[in-house]
């Protein structure tokens, strides 16, 4: 900005012909001191030295200090050297105000991060979510008393771990104890303890409690630990602080600290000698945060936020192992995760080819993974910065970090490169405006706020590029110690990666009220797979087609959950299942009706005598034959005649309005019409209609013949008791069956061709699932006009049980299906769980012991109703979830409900011979758990629509 408006070619000779040593010498000193290399020359590149964001951003604060501005993204789009310092040179900076010590007799104010973890503590109590826990086992001499001494020491250095939190006219204050108030550190001796197995279940129990035992942020001290002795040499130093006073960068400044004063004492010599002092302390940093950020600095980065930000989804919904609870208990887990040294390299040079850093990089692979995992193209994930713009603040222990809300928008469909420089342009500009505390901005944006799910985002990615602490101490050989069920999660999910020996490693945490371990696992092996896509696909990839699940799971949920195949009659008809039972036991019950019954072997001559008269008519194979009957003994012999005559039948329901019966005559263009009284005014006044206008009908539904089952039964009464000879006109299980109408919800009903094959399958797999047998009785309540209802006849027919009719008329109340059931002694009963809600209720006060089967299907059941009916007495019937569209044959998957289905919706598993498929836009699986396009094959799909593509 201090220079005039550039005009092109002279004003880059301008900047390029300026002398650039001095400034370059500058830059070169900065990067050797951060980036730890003794030689650098004009030509190299920051990021190929090892640089990235967090390094980025501490090099433009000591540059800024030098009087060079140059901003993160000037850094990303000039890496090099000589070209940075044209940048550098050619501006002014400007100066930010300084950090100076404060009055300490005056009430010190909280920084912004303080403040929000102070008013959550008023909130919900001090949350152990917000507790830094860590454990070190000591193995070899320990130096006790230097131990001690390390500890008070770095204590007396910093105010922030000697601090409390008062109130003073209403608003929270810093309170600073004083430097000689020590490290509260307790000894716990286990020696004494029998086995190491059992010092070592003691140890874990005493980090579980230590670390999760509560602060008083108002007393103090917020740091404490606990060192634990298991034998001569062997000990477990356990830390835990309050995030209140501390940070993850503040805990690599304590682990250098320590290791020098230990050093110092263990050998006699005074610790505080061997660091350098501090200028300004924690408070001092608060103080100058609340200046700072103010007046236009304070505008600017508001205006970004809000506008990053707008109309952001205020939950990412991933798909989860159970409901979110209504308050977030902050239990967790952790899953380690692991790239190999390839494909670590293979990001690396992806990440060099469009100028991203590997946060970015991984950054763009998660923010794929979230999308494709909740099915919102619209994700913000939380990323946390070290937020130590300021050389000053660099050795101090404290709450700097803050916050970022990052937010990848997939709507367009971008393709890998797309992505890529969509996340490196705001992470970047974020970045820049990462001085905006996140308390504030989430009082900018103003989300919807829940007591069940944190604002803006409810998962966090941390790449940890802080630099490596060695941690060693003299005659001590330590590592890290951890108890594994403690685990703490602030988020649905944090991702924390870090590069560690040319491997990209670290840990998925989840929630666990939401998410199983294998659930998380299985999220783990999503995003190595996706990045290994990534890496290996072409720029202009789209995203949203790279592969993100693992060959083996890919086969598992396309063969494996499909492994449905078993032999059933594919050849048979479904009138040969009934002849079978015929010929095994003639005369058993096949029919009730009321009062009246029918044998097998009854059924079978009544049914074969129609067959004939039929085929006399000219029924033959995929020949419609409508039928409009009430319920009762002739819609049963109707539709096996039909069948037995080669032809598919159309169940006319009596009680539909006459224009959508004159409709589907029309359309199906019957070869003859059976019904009876009860039924014969609907069909008329259907059969004027037709006659009366002009519907585009594409058959001639008034001219087919009109046939009384009751009135012309003298017709065939005299004909053979024998089945016709279907199979010698060329009948085979590929012909039609029957053709059932859909409710016409999206236009004018479809028929659905049904072909012998689809039913046959069905019966097959729905009685050995429900375990029928000849002994069952299932009651018949559907419409015929309802494909449910062929699953209700058909089965026990095919199976030699009886079949009894529900006598037509008037709605069924429940008590009425109670006495019915008790009556008749109806073993299998199926249902829409609208009416089995009522019998619930019913069987409270009026039981109902001979049913053991209920079916209930057609719409989504109440977990409301599911609880009550496991919380009633014994629940010793079986209740099964039928599920299948018209066009699968009835049911294409079924689920025996269990009480942990309470609180879901399940449709189960597909049949047998049938396929499952959840796939995503393109057609491809989506993971477990995801939610997608139900596609269903095999067996039950039927033909497809008459008269319809």
């Amino acid at each position: 900005k201090a220079l005039p408006a550039p005009d092109g070619d002279a004003y880059a000779r301008q900047v390029f012909e300026a002398p650039q040593g001095e400034i370059e010498a500058t830059i070169a000193a900065v990067w050797s001191e951060l980036l730890g290399v003794e030689t650098i020359s004009r030509n190299d590149s920051f990021f190929a030295l090892g640089g990235h964001s967090l390094l980025a951003v501490r090099m433009i604060a000591r540059l800024s200090e030098q009087g060079m501005a140059v901003d993160i993204r000037g850094l990303f789009t000039q890496p090099v050297l000589k070209d940075l310092a044209a940048i550098a040179g050619a501006l002014q900076a400007i100066k930010l105000p300084a950090i100076e010590r404060v009055d300490r007799t005056s009430p010190l104010a909280l920084s912004y991060a303080q403040q929000r973890l102070w008013f959550l503590s008023q909130l919900d109590g001090v949350s152990e979510a917000y507790h830094m826990p860590a454990g070190i086992r000591l193995a070899g001499h320990l130096d006790r008393s230097a131990l001690g001494l390390a500890l008070d020491g770095i204590v007396a250095r910093h105010e922030a771990l000697r601090t409390r939190f008062d109130v003073i006219d209403s608003e929270p204050v810093q309170v600073i104890g004083d430097a000689d108030i020590g490290f509260a550190l307790t000894d716990t001796d286990l020696r004494l303890l029998g086995s190491d197995e059992a010092r070592q279940t003691a140890v874990e129990r005493l980090a579980v409690e230590e670390w999760s035992a509560p602060f008083d942020l108002g007393r103090g001290p917020l740091m404490r630990g606990r060192l634990v002795r298991l034998g001569e040499e062997e000990h477990v130093l356990l830390v835990t602080m309050h995030h209140i006073v501390s940070d993850g960068w503040s805990i690599g400044v304590m682990i250098r600290e320590f290791v020098a004063l230990y050093d110092a004492y263990s050998q006699g010599r005074d610790g505080l000698s061997v660091l350098p002092g501090l200028e300004i302390q924690y408070a001092d940093y608060a103080h100058w945060q609340r200046q700072y950020l103010s007046g236009a600095v304070l505008e600017a980065q508001a205006d970004y936020w809000r506008d990053a930000l707008k109309d952001a989804p205020a939950l990412l919904e991933l798909p989860a192992d159970r409901r979110r609870p209504a308050q977030q208990d902050h239990a967790g887990g952790r899953v380690a995760l692991a790239l190999d040294g390839d494909l670590t390299a293979k990001l690396k040079t992806l990440s060099a080819r469009h100028g991203t850093t590997l946060f970015m990089t991984l950054l763009a692979g998660f923010g794929a993974l979230l999308s494709r995992l909740s099915g919102q193209e619209d994700v913000v994930i939380g990323t946390p910065v070290a937020n130590r713009t300021r050389s000053e603040v660099e050795g101090l222990i404290g709450f700097f970090a803050n916050t970022l809300a990052l937010r990848l928008e997939l709507s367009d469909g971008p393709t890998v490169q797309d992505l890529l420089l969509q996340v490196k342009a705001r992470s970047l500009s974020a970045q820049m405006h990462q001085d905006l505390p996140f308390e504030q901005v989430v009082e900018l944006v103003q989300p919807a706020r829940s007591l069940s799910h944190s604002p803006l985002f409810q998962v966090m990615f941390a790449w940890q590029n802080n630099e490596q602490v060695d941690l060693a101490l003299p005659g001590l050989t330590l590592s890290s110690f951890d108890a594994a069920e403690h685990v703490t999660a602030k988020f649905d999910l944090t991702l924390d990666l870090s590069e560690i020996d040319g491997r990209i490693v670290g840990a998925l945490e989840y929630a666990s009220a939401l998410f199983d371990r294998t659930t998380a696992e299985r999220f783990g092996r999503y995003l190595v797979q996706l990045l290994q896509a990534m890496a290996e696909a072409g720029e202009a990839t789209p995203v949203a087609s790279l592969a993100i699940l693992p060959d083996a799971e890919r086969l598992q949920v396309i063969e494996g959950f499909n492994a449905t195949a078993v032999d059933y009659p594919a050849h048979a008809l479904v009138h040969e299942l009934f002849e079978e039972q015929v010929a095994l036991s003639p005369e058993a019950v096949a029919l009730v009706f009321e009062e009246e019954s029918l044998t097998y072997g009854a059924l079978e001559a009544r049914a074969n005598r129609l067959a004939h008269h039929l085929v006399s008519l000219g029924v033959k194979p995929d020949e419609r034959v409508a039928i409009c009957v009430e319920r009762s003994i002739e819609m049963v012999v109707g539709l096996l005649a039909v069948l037995k005559a080669g032809g598919a039948y159309v169940p006319l329901d009596p009680a539909y309005p006459p224009d959508r019966l004159a409709y589907m005559l029309e359309d199906c263009n019957p070869v003859a019409i059976l019904t009876h009284a009860p039924a014969r005014n609907a069909l008329e006044a259907a059969r004027a209609g037709m006659e009366g206008q002009d519907t585009g009908a594409k058959g001639q539904g008034t001219a087919a013949p009109v046939i009384d089952l009751v009135a012309d039964a003298f017709q065939w009464a005299d004909l053979s008791a024998n089945a016709p000879d279907i199979r010698s006109a060329g009948m085979t299980s590929a012909n039609l069956a029957y053709v059932i109408y859909t409710s016409g919800s999206t236009g004018l009903p479809k028929g659905v061709m049904v072909e012998h094959r689809n039913v046959v399958n069905l019966v097959s797999a729905v009685q050995k699932q429900y375990a029928l047998t000849p002994h069952d009785r299932m009651l018949q309540l559907s419409s015929f006009a309802f494909d449910a209802s062929v699953e209700e006849m058909f089965s026990p027919l095919a199976i030699g049980a009886a079949l009894v009719l529900k006598a037509p008329g008037g709605l069924l109340e429940p008590s009425e299906l109670v006495r019915i059931a008790n009556a008749k002694q109806i073993t299998a009963v199926s249902l829409t769980p609208a009416f089995w809600s009522q019998v619930v209720d019913t069987l409270e006060t009026e039981p109902c012991d001979s049913i053991r089967l209920y079916i209930i299907g057609g719409e989504q059941f109440s977990s409301t109703v599911l609880e009550k009916w496991f919380n009633r007495r014994n629940a010793i019937a079986r209740l099964v979830n039928s599920y299948g569209p018209t066009e699968t044959t009835v049911n294409a998957t079924l689920w025996d409900l269990r009480k942990d289905d309470i609180g879901r919706q399940v449709i189960g598993r597909p049949i047998a011979n049938t396929r499952i498929y959840i796939l995503d836009g393109r057609g491809e699986p989506v993971p477990v758990g995801v939610a997608g396009e139900l596609h269903i094959g095999g067996a039950g799909v039927a033909r497809g629509y008459l008269n319809r593509p």
